[in-house]
């Protein structure tokens, strides 16, 4: 098994993952699309292989379409385009593989607009122990577990649900910093969106080709409350603008008990350059995709709601977050790219 060695531990950066590409570490069914590269992590992309399965597995000591054959309930073709039903959970073969050198691990998160429609992913390995990790000199397929909560979706071959960011030796994290909600504005100010139970369906390849109002209520609210509801899914937003240093990644916690029995972001990553003034995206904001759990939760201005966790790059990557145009740099409460502006 070939090494990978660098001189500090920490998040691989944009040219540090072509070069595993071109070395054949990660490799795929089909090219690599030119922007598939983010600045410190790969987007992944559905094969044509899917099923809807009656229940989430972790594959224990078995490869995961050994698994499958357990909890199959039918076998899709994506190759024209199918839609996924809110609801159900399905498995999909991505068309990217890899062969981990020694001293690299994985971790995978579900790519900001994912989170934003509402739809649960998680990656899967052969033999793996935990959804999303990916072992140290792994060599095989990736899978992705998809479950849409609000809204169905139509994916295809070559839909990007989620994104994998390398990581060499056990980087450091050198800060966590809390995030609160934004509730304030003056009256019938949008201070969030409420996904519609009976909405259509989802084009995730269609940008800007929804209108929101037929997938989402408006929320103002009085003396900066906001009541959630058990089981209803929201867009707020941060109060504090985000920013990552050119030299750091950032996780943001998808939940924690310590602030609330609620889910606050599924997303969670965010790429070096977000929200710095050299990426011209000073004062962005963090965008929080909150579903509350069995009880209804009442949310107040500035109430802390998560942590970003921050961890060092190996090295400067060769763009920053918002290089070459981003729908999410310089945003404040805004909907998934899915979506027309409000209004």
């Amino acid at each position: 098994m070939q090494s990978y060695s660098t001189s500090l531990p920490g998040i691989l950066p944009s040219q540090s993952i072509e070069a595993l590409i071109a070395g054949g570490a990660i490799a795929s069914d089909t090219p690599f699309d030119a922007d598939q590269v983010q600045p410190a992590s790969l987007d992944l992309r559905l094969s044509d292989r899917a099923w809807r399965v009656r229940a989430s597995f972790l594959p224990g000591q078995r490869k995961v379409e050994d698994r499958i054959a357990d909890v199959a309930m039918h076998s899709i073709d994506l190759s024209a385009g199918y839609v996924l039903e809110k609801g159900c959970v399905y498995i999909a073969r991505l068309q990217e593989r890899l062969t981990l050198p020694k001293g690299l691990i994985a971790r995978a998160n579900p790519k900001s607009s994912t989170g934003r429609v509402d739809v649960f992913v998680r990656l899967l390995t052969d033999r793996g122990a935990s959804f999303d990790d990916v072992e140290e000199g792994y060599d095989g397929p990736l899978y992705l577990e998809i479950a849409p909560q609000t809204f169905s979706i139509l994916v295809r071959p070559g839909t990007r649900l989620n994104q994998l960011r390398l990581k060499a030796g056990e980087p450091p994290k050198l800060e966590t910093r809390s995030v609160g909600v934004d509730l304030e504005g003056a009256d019938g100010t949008i201070v969030g969106y409420r996904g519609r139970r009976h909405a259509g369906v989802v084009d995730l390849d269609r940008i800007d080709g929804h209108d929101p109002r037929d997938f989402w209520e408006p929320l103002s609210v009085r003396r900066g409350e906001l009541l959630l509801d058990p089981g209803e899914f929201y867009i707020l937003a941060s109060r504090e603008a985000v920013e990552i240093p050119v030299m750091q990644a950032a996780e943001m916690t998808p939940i924690d008990p310590s602030v609330g029995e609620f889910r606050v972001h599924y997303a969670g990553f965010f790429d070096p350059g977000f929200g710095t003034d050299e990426a011209h995206g000073k004062g962005s904001k963090g965008v929080l995709e909150v579903r509350t759990h069995d009880t209804p939760f009442l949310l107040e201005h500035g109430q802390i709601v998560a942590r970003l966790v921050y961890e060092p790059l190996t090295e400067r990557p060769s763009r920053l977050y918002g290089e070459g145009g981003s729908h999410y740099q310089r945003q404040g409460l805004k909907l998934s790219k899915h979506f027309r502006p409000w209004g």
